[in-house]
């Protein structure tokens, strides 16, 4: 298993009581189980046994993997496409009013088909767009007019971004230290970072267990809580300010889940979840489906 990681000691805090808690299958590409673990002393959950940087690649060659197409085969990425605009301008807005500066330069981690990063170009923003996938930069190119950079740009770039924004990005980052040790280089002084992950404690996540989507494996490495973010930015000199929930999630989610459960997409149950999960949030942003995590420098 020379090509595959098994962690002795927490990805975040090098915690080593860890333990198995369930297993999922990768229902996109390869229909191979994977473990996950949690750490006790952080919380952290993670993918045990994940293929390396270098061998992770073709478990995301597939048509399903969304972010970096823009397929909309089917009812559910049919109705993706439609939310997506108004989940745009919804970030673009949370942005410019949380980021002290207003606008200025935006440093956009993982654009996938460059949606978001051409909808702050066209804000005003100074937009910077890093994609890792050449298809997905032909796409942005074509659809949204942005040119995106390949990641090795991440560490010859300028510091100074006066917002910094991971969409559903992170927890795809095999080394997450040197990552976030990185982005609070970029960030100017009185700059702000976005980061929005799935929440494995919010209800949806309870219910589906080992079939809630939004495990992902082996493609989404780590499985964060609130508490795990909050330890990882703190080792890094980073603090959250700011919780804030993705409703839309839970119910994209609780659609998927339910597919891989049963075998066929309950549309009632899944909406019924949603509902119930995003009820669940209204009296605690911290139990959200995603959660958008906003960052300063401590």
């Amino acid at each position: 298993m020379n090509n595959r990681i098994h962690y002795t000691k927490c990805p975040v805090c090098s915690g080593t009581s860890l333990s198995p808690v369930l297993e999922a299958t990768d229902n996109t590409v390869s229909k191979e189980k994977f473990p996950v673990w949690q750490c006790a002393d952080c919380t952290l959950r993670f993918t045990q046994d994940v293929p390396t940087a270098d061998t992770i690649g073709p478990y995301y060659k597939s048509e399903e993997y969304i972010s970096h197409t823009n397929t909309s085969k089917g009812l559910i990425n049919r109705l993706y496409h439609v939310v997506r605009g108004i989940t745009l301008r919804n970030k673009r807005k949370l942005i410019e009013s949380e980021t002290p500066s207003g606008r200025g330069r935006l440093l956009d981690v993982g654009s996938g088909t460059g949606a978001f990063a051409g909808e702050m170009k066209k804000a005003g923003w100074n937009t910077t767009g890093l994609e890792p996938d050449p298809e997905a930069r032909k796409v942005a190119l074509t659809n949204h007019g942005i040119t995106l950079e390949d990641m090795d740009r991440f560490h010859k770039l300028e510091p100074g971004f006066n917002a910094i924004t991971l969409w559903h990005v992170l927890e795809h980052v095999h080394e997450l230290h040197p990552y976030i040790a990185r982005l609070r280089e970029l960030l100017a002084a009185d700059g702000r970072i976005f980061i929005a992950v799935p929440n494995y404690t919010s209800l949806d996540a309870r219910k589906y267990e080992g079939a809630w989507a939004a495990y992902d494996v082996p493609r989404h490495l780590y499985h964060f809580s609130p508490a795990s973010i909050r330890a990882l930015m703190q080792a890094n000199g980073l603090v959250v300010k700011k919780y804030k929930p993705m409703w839309f999630d839970s119910f994209y989610i609780s659609l998927l889940s339910s597919k891989i459960k049963s075998g066929s997409t309950s549309w009632l149950g899944a909406v019924s979840t949603g509902i119930r999960s995003n009820m669940k949030a209204l009296s605690d942003t911290q139990k959200c489906s995603s959660v958008i995590y906003i960052i300063s420098r401590s």
